[in-house]
C-alpha cells in the first residue's frame, strides 16, 4: 500500500519495515498476534522504548508506523477498531537545525578540490576530485536531500537551462535552479567522468558498481566526514542534512522568503520549513539593533 498507493521511497519502506518488525517482536514476547494488538500493547511498547532510553523522536516515528499499520488493517477489514486512536505520542522538543557558517561551507568546498590527492593516476585523481566538488557544489546550491542528490540521473543535468529536475518524497517533482559554480562543477565533472569511465551506460550522474548503481548515501556521508577533517571542522557537526540546513538558513539570512525556500526544499507543508524561522528572527533582531534610533541605548 505504501509503495503502490502513496509512492513511498525505498528508504521509507525500509524504515517502516524495521519499525514494524521491532513492534512485532515485542508483541510476540507478549504472546499477541500481530493483527490483533490493542491500545495496552501500544502503551507498553512506548513505555519500553522510554525505559531503554530511545529518543522521543524515534518513539514518535515508530508510533506513526504502528498507527498507519492499524489504519491499513481497518481499511482491509482485518479489524474493526483503531487501537491507536486514543494513544498520545511522546512530546517532542523541536531542536534548531544544525547548520554551518558561510566560511565553513567555503572551507569544505576548498577541501573537496583536494579530495583524493593521494591517487597517483592523473585521470582517476581528476575524476575523484571533480566528482567530490560536483557533489558539494550541487548540494549547497540546491539543498537536495542526500537520496535525491546521489540518485540524480544524468538526464537531470542534460538540459540547456541551469536547472535540475528532482523527484522527491511521495513522487513529487520540482525544478531547482543551479548556481554558476554548480553549473561549472557539473560541466567539469562530466568531462572528467567521460575520460575516466568512457561511454558508460550507467544512467546515474554519480555511478557506482554497487547494487544501487549509484553512489550510496552512506558512502557520501563518509566522504563528508573526511572533508570535515581536511577542513578542520568537527566531523560530529557534519552530515548531508547539515548542508541542506545551511542552504536554507543562508538563503533566509540573505533575504529569501519562506515560501520560496519551501518550494526549493520540496517540503509538502510550510510548517516543516518554519523550523528555519530562527534565522529570520535573528536577522530581524540585528536590523532593529542596527537601524532603530533607540536600538543601542
Amino acid at each position: 500500500m505504501l509503495s503502490a498507493e502513496r509512492g513511498a521511497s525505498q528508504n521509507t519502506l525500509d524504515a517502516y519495515a524495521r519499525d514494524l518488525r521491532d513492534f512485532g517482536a515485542t508483541l510476540s514476547a507478549r504472546g499477541k498476534p500481530f493483527s490483533s494488538f490493542d491500545s495496552g500493547d501500544v502503551r507498553a511498547y512506548l513505555a519500553l522504548m522510554e525505559t531503554t532510553g530511545l529518543a522521543a523522536s524515534t518513539a514518535a516515528r515508530r508510533l506513526s508506523a504502528i498507527r498507519q499499520f492499524a489504519q491499513f488493517l481497518m481499511s482491509d477489514d482485518v479489524r474493526a477498531d483503531d487501537p491507536c486512536a486514543i494513544i498520545e505520542g511522546p512530546k517532542l522538543a523541536r531542536p534548531l537545525p544544525k547548520t554551518l557558517s558561510v566560511d565553513e561551507v567555503d572551507l569544505l568546498l576548498k577541501a573537496a578540490a583536494t579530495y583524493g590527492d593521494g591517487i597517483s593516476d592523473d585521470v582517476r585523481r581528476s575524476y575523484r576530485q571533480a566528482r567530490t566538488v560536483c557533489l558539494m557544489e550541487v548540494l549547497y546550491a540546491t539543498g537536495l536531500r542526500v537520496t535525491e542528490l546521489v540518485g540524480l540521473p544524468v538526464a537531470a543535468v542534460s538540459g540547456t537551462e541551469p536547472m535540475i529536475g528532482v523527484k522527491g518524497k511521495g513522487g513529487r517533482e520540482r525544478l531547482v535552479p543551479l548556481s554558476e559554480p554548480a553549473v561549472a562543477a557539473i560541466t567539469h565533472y562530466l568531462a572528467c567522468r567521460k575520460r575516466a569511465l568512457g561511454d558508460v551506460k550507467n544512467p546515474y550522474l554519480f555511478p557506482s558498481r554497487g547494487k544501487s548503481g549509484h553512489l550510496t548515501r552512506h558512502r557520501f556521508a563518509q566522504m563528508l566526514k573526511e572533508l570535515a577533517e581536511k577542513a578542520q571542522i568537527d566531523p560530529v557537526r557534519l552530515s548531508p542534512h547539515t548542508l541542506r540546513h545551511a542552504f536554507a538558513s543562508h538563503l533566509l539570512a540573505n533575504g529569501a522568503d519562506l515560501r520560496s525556500v519551501q518550494q526549493l526544499l520540496g517540503h509538502a507543508d510550510i510548517s516543516t520549513t518554519q523550523i528555519y524561522t530562527h534565522v529570520l528572527e535573528e536577522r530581524l533582531r540585528e536590523l532593529v539593533a542596527s537601524h532603530h534610533p533607540l536600538g543601542k541605548r
